[in-house]
């Protein structure tokens, strides 16, 4: 008769029984942590998206920096040949471009900025936002206002029928504005030779940096422009991140475009007023209006005490992470942009008129309601 050695059983079902409680435990972490996973995929898909970011995409090739050179009451001719180019004996003419959608103050402190320096500001609005909702023709209906500025405006509209349908691209609409400023362009009286700035509204080059491309004869004949980044006001200076908007010479080739167009960018090259906005109304128009009305995740968002707190700490409108390629650069982002107490270096027009863009400043970040 075989003989058991319970000595030996009792070691093997202690192991199986160790075994059969590690599965069930694994088992039971994983029914407890997968409606977690799923939970946080939903709700914060897009925050884990961009936290992976420096893992999936790839930084885009850096620009070549031109060295940008100023100082006040330096004659031109000396400018231009600190930049390696020669001096014209007489200016270009320039034509600045834009986009506008409802930034009305930032309009007005641009064209007052430029209007020393541009000879026509050709300006493409549309009678329905990027998302395809209906809205006003704000620039058409506050013509008073730039009444300063009338002969040197080329105002053209894009009409369409609203047409708000969920899941339409907005960047379908978008670009279909950006063709129409084009042909907007060509019936302005721009020739060859002639300097064209290629920007939204918020994206304002400075007088220096026209000035520049009016007199100096060896400018890239396209480049981009390095804008210092600010968002809700002055008082929150991000980085100089912003490239998109571009100065070129035109020739019959010439295609309006927002997007990268070459590897050559002249340095601090003006402003970029992210969400500057005098009242909490204009803020909830453009999060819906805009082509990144996506992140807009929930109504929550849109409340008005909200906006309001996150303008006044610096936070993001639509609690993302930082968009970098490293995680260096992101941790080193996270949080509220840090305030800043200078108002040196702002546009001109802006400091002169003080009282009626405090919105605008360091100390007021407090916006009305209409």
């Amino acid at each position: 008769m075989m003989q058991i050695d319970h000595g030996l059983k009792s070691p093997l079902a202690a192991m199986a029984n160790r075994k059969h409680h590690h599965k069930a435990l694994l088992l039971l972490l994983l029914l407890l942590l997968l409606p977690a996973f799923v939970f946080a995929v939903v709700f914060h898909g897009r925050k884990i998206s961009y936290f992976l970011r420096p893992i999936w995409d790839a930084p885009p090739r850096p620009f070549a920096r031109i060295t940008h050179y100023y100082a006040r009451d330096l004659p031109m001719n000396h400018l231009c040949h600190l930049h390696g180019w020669s001096s014209l004996p007489s200016p270009r003419q320039v034509f600045d471009a834009i986009l506008f959608s409802n930034e009305l103050d930032l309009l007005e402190i641009r064209y007052r900025e430029l209007a020393p320096f541009v000879d026509k500001f050709v300006i493409m609005e549309a009678n329905v936002t990027f998302t395809g909702d209906a809205k006003p023709l704000f620039f058409a209906d506050n013509l008073d206002r730039f009444e300063f500025a009338r002969s040197k405006i080329v105002h053209g509209t894009f009409l369409s029928q609203a047409d708000p349908i969920p899941g339409t691209d907005p960047f379908r609409l978008e670009a279909k504005q950006r063709v129409a400023l084009n042909s907007l362009l060509r019936t302005s009286g721009i020739g060859p030779g002639d300097v064209v700035i290629m920007a939204d509204a918020d994206e304002i080059p400075s007088p220096e940096t026209v000035e520049l491309l009016r007199w100096c004869d060896g400018v890239p004949p396209v480049m981009h422009l390095e804008l210092r980044h600010y968002t809700y006001s002055f008082e929150f200076p991000v980085d100089y991140s912003s490239w998109r908007a571009t100065a070129q010479l035109f020739h019959q080739g010439t295609r309006y475009r927002h997007s990268r167009q070459t590897d050559v960018m002249l340095a601090d090259a003006g402003w970029h007023c992210s969400f500057c906005f005098r009242e909490i109304e204009e803020f909830v128009f453009k999060m819906t209006a805009y082509s990144h009305a996506d992140r807009v995740r929930r109504p929550s968002f849109l409340d008005p005490s909200r906006i309001q707190r996150i303008i006044c700490k610096g936070d993001d409108l639509f609690d993302m992470l930082p968009e970098e390629y490293t995680f260096q650069e992101m941790i080193k982002k996270m949080g509220p942009t840090p305030k800043s107490a200078s108002a040196v270096h702002l546009p001109s027009y802006l400091l002169e008129n003080a009282d009626k863009f405090r919105f605008l400043l360091p100390g007021g970040c407090s916006r009305s309601k209409q």
